[in-house]
């Protein structure tokens, strides 16, 4: 029970990583507050949660929005007194050259990349700094570190919470919040899938073809992310501060032959 008694929310957490992290969480003791913008995905994760046994609170919330985001803590804290913990889980991808991406496109991945995390931490914050206690987790990805084709406006987001990252961490070390960060490589998520299925011909050989990105020669999975996660979030990592956490197989680090 390495989460016992801590209260987390864990945005976009309807699916994917969000939802393994979540149910991850539960089983650790923690009450997690799940956040996603779809209410079917949210609550479904909130359903799987219970049948294991754990707690769990569907809140949802359009991080992009800071009048949702602000209401949406404030509801947090209403029934639960405190957040604990947050994980500024929620993203999405862009695929496309970068003279080849509409203006529309790149924004809306800005948006939900870089100013969801601003504004969840921005509300979140006053809280923990008022407990002067509190982890953050921030979702960047190992593109930051990384060239990787046809991903300018994804890269350039990650790359800026990873950066963002390490200067919250000077902002807030001095009331005990340790703010960190997630940089996965290739994960098999359902967005991940569906991509694969939409954008080629052979799936199969595309995976294949992926795998070798990593050491590892293997694609990871949201239980990998998850439990890295569970690192950050529990009191086995309160000396790690500002750190980015590589959950990518070796794709950063490493090449193969």
């Amino acid at each position: 029970m390495r989460l016992k008694d801590k209260v987390v929310l864990i945005t976009g957490s309807g699916s994917g990583i969000g939802r393994s992290t979540a149910l991850l969480f539960a089983s650790e003791g923690a009450a997690v507050i799940v956040n996603d913008v779809s209410e079917q995905t949210g609550t479904e994760t909130v359903r799987e949660i219970q049948a294991a046994g754990g707690q769990a609170s569907f809140f949802q919330g359009d991080v992009t929005d800071p009048d949702s985001v602000s209401a949406m803590v404030d509801q947090i804290i209403q029934a639960y007194g405190r957040i604990d913990v947050l994980f500024n889980n929620a993203g999405i991808s862009g695929v496309g050259l970068l003279h080849e991406i509409e203006p529309e496109a790149w924004d809306k991945v800005v948006n939900v990349n870089i100013r969801g995390v601003f504004l969840t931490s921005k509300y979140v914050l006053p809280h923990m700094i008022e407990k002067r206690c509190g982890s953050i987790i921030n979702m960047s990805s190992c593109v930051a570190e990384i060239g990787l084709a046809r991903r300018a406006s994804y890269a350039a987001t990650k790359g800026a919470v990873l950066a963002l990252t390490k200067s919250m961490q000077v902002d807030y070390a001095s009331y005990n919040i340790r703010v960190n960060a997630l940089l996965p490589g290739t994960i098999m998520t359902p967005f991940v899938e569906n991509y694969l299925k939409n954008s080629y011909d052979d799936p199969s050989a595309a995976i294949e073809s992926i795998k070798k990105r990593q050491l590892s020669e293997e694609l990871g999975f949201p239980e990998d992310v998850a439990s890295a996660a569970l690192f950050l979030a529990s009191d086995e990592s309160k000396f790690v501060m500002g750190s980015p956490l590589y959950v990518d197989g070796g794709a950063v680090f490493g090449k193969n032959a």
